[in-house]
């Protein structure tokens, strides 16, 4: 049975490195820059839905590279390099490089497009509600679209008294002018939502050493032994939770991380060159997608 131990720094192969190195830069940088020159490098470089003003089309790579949270950068780089240092010895520098990019550009599309399907369902329901302010409308639309389950006690509480104020004056110019601000920021937020991380590519990362080496003894904390394939399963639960708890407003991260298997499993069946056709053929469903 073969036996698989991360190996030293020194001996990672260069893509691998130079990937950690570019995230961690990437991470500092923005925790330097946001409070110091208020210019967010997550912001500017992140993944944007093309109905936002700030999508650019190069953010399907840069957003590899960006991390929102230590705990967040921290996870993705350990499974990137325990993993990616076996699949980059086994390829090569430049089809390990390809596949990173491959996996990850067609998370990002998938995410993108999912994202975006969201969001013309919440900008739909904003428009009608501008359109026709009724109690029950707002009510409806804060329900879908704001997590109010997640709130806290107190902010649950003043949203409840303010809709019971809405309901008793529901012709109230102050009150309908306050929901429609709320709105209007609430589908806002949602057009210029910023996704980061190099989940969708690690995830691919993952599955493709699970598939090649399923047996591969790994070592936990490098005393406990469990095979690849358990590992990469507990492993991609793990992380889906941990996508969800940081960011509950937004808790679609997991399609970037369903990407990125999916362009696993159709590059391994139909190789690399399959995968950056079945890019090529739909990424322009994305980049001329129409805003609404």
């Amino acid at each position: 049975m073969q036996e698989f131990r991360p190996s030293s720094f020194k001996l990672l192969p260069d893509v691998v490195k130079n990937i950690l190195i570019i995230c961690a830069l990437a991470f500092f940088a923005d925790m330097v820059f946001a409070p110091r020159f208020n210019f967010s490098v997550n912001n500017y470089f992140g993944l944007h839905i093309p109905a936002s003003p700030q999508f650019h089309w190069w953010q399907f790579i840069t957003y590899l590279f960006l991390h929102g949270s230590w705990t967040h950068i921290i996870f993705n780089m350990l499974a990137f390099w325990m993993f990616g240092n076996t699949l980059e010895n086994l390829w090569g520098p430049k089809r390990f490089l390809i596949y990173f990019l491959v996996t990850g550009i067609g998370a990002g599309l998938i995410q993108t497009g999912i994202t975006s399907y969201s969001f013309n369902k919440t900008f739909e329901q904003a428009q009608a509600y501008l359109n026709d302010p009724t109690p029950d409308g707002f009510s409806i639309f804060v329900k879908e679209n704001s997590h109010s389950d997640l709130w806290h006690p107190e902010q649950a509480e003043q949203f409840n008294n303010f809709k019971d104020a809405y309901y008793k004056e529901p012709n109230n110019p102050s009150l309908i002018a306050e929901t429609k601000q709320w709105v209007s920021e609430t589908a806002n937020d949602k057009m210029n939502s910023v996704t980061v991380g190099a989940s969708g590519a690690v995830f691919g990362i993952l599955l493709a050493f699970g598939m090649l080496f399923p047996n591969t003894i790994i070592y936990l904390y490098f005393a406990i032994p469990i095979k690849a394939k358990y590992f990469v399963i507990l492993y991609g639960l793990l992380e889906i939770y941990l996508g969800i708890q940081n960011n509950p407003a937004n808790n679609v991260e997991h399609f970037a991380h369903l990407g990125g298997m999916l362009l696993v499993l159709y590059s391994l069946k139909f190789g690399t060159k399959g995968a950056i056709l079945l890019l090529i053929t739909f990424a322009p469903c994305e980049f001329f997608r129409t805003r609404p």
